[in-house]
């Protein structure tokens, strides 16, 4: 599915989460062998994440570890002048689950990372599956979910946390209103045909990515083609860039 759909849309780089693989085992001669280039961090069975991209990635970092869990959540590189951070944050599980603890910290570890290591001279994107829906507007039935992991008060308040003044979510910026989701889950078949789903992936941009925003859009196409993903892909265009895109 992800090789057909960069051979119809060509983005200059794609975000890749929950690989599932250790980088030994990842598939990267097929994309390759399709013009593309790979740099990943994975982990066995579970978490992982990577980078496509039609050129080589500079800068490559594999050493972000921000709840100091070990896991193979982040990935940083650099596309020409854009700082690019890759991550899959911790589901959470249940509220009193370690795993939730971990979600937590997570958040925490990222707020020191971004203040490390970002500029707001410099373009940047966090992209990822977040696991959070940010507002209301962000999942089907916010009203019978106030407790769920993905949307309990304490999480939404740590992305908010994460983001400070620095980052702004970008589909916010182009689109105001409800019913825009990225995942749909697979166990209840009927949640996608109804559009029952969740706004949990996102592309958040610094100052200077703000103001190259041209477009951003969910593109729910290959949520329908035969054994999808639950999620779907987040695809954003920009006026500038000297990687090449």
């Amino acid at each position: 599915m992800v090789l057909q759909w960069l051979a119809m849309e060509q983005p200059d780089v794609l975000a890749l989460q929950e690989t599932k693989v250790t980088d030994d085992l990842f598939p990267c001669a097929p994309f390759e062998d399709a013009g593309w280039s790979v740099v990943c961090r994975g982990q066995k069975s579970y978490n992982g994440v990577a980078f496509v991209s039609k050129k080589p990635l500079r800068d490559v970092n594999t050493q972000w570890d921000p709840s100091g869990s070990g896991e193979a959540r982040t990935l940083t590189a650099r596309w020409g002048d854009w700082l690019l951070i890759n991550t899959y944050v911790p589901q959470g599980f249940s509220l009193d689950s370690p795993k939730f603890d971990n979600k937590m910290r997570f958040f925490k570890g990222l707020a020191k990372l971004f203040k490390d290591n970002t500029s707001k001279d410099v373009p940047a994107l966090w992209m990822g599956d977040l696991n959070v829906a940010r507002t209301p507007l962000d999942l089907h039935s916010p009203e019978t979910n106030g407790d769920h992991v993905c949307f309990h008060p304490l999480v939404r308040a740590a992305l908010s946390e994460a983001r400070g003044d620095f980052w702004t979510d970008l589909f916010r910026e182009k689109e105001k209103g409800p019913g825009h989701y990225t995942y749909w889950d697979y166990r209840i078949p009927s949640n996608f045909l109804r559009n029952r789903g969740w706004r949990i992936d996102y592309i958040l941009g610094s100052p200077v990515a703000v103001e190259a925003l041209q477009r951003i859009w969910i593109d729910k196409g290959p949520r329908a083609w035969p054994t999808p993903s639950d999620h779907t892909f987040l695809v954003a265009e920009f006026t500038r860039g000297d990687g090449g895109g």
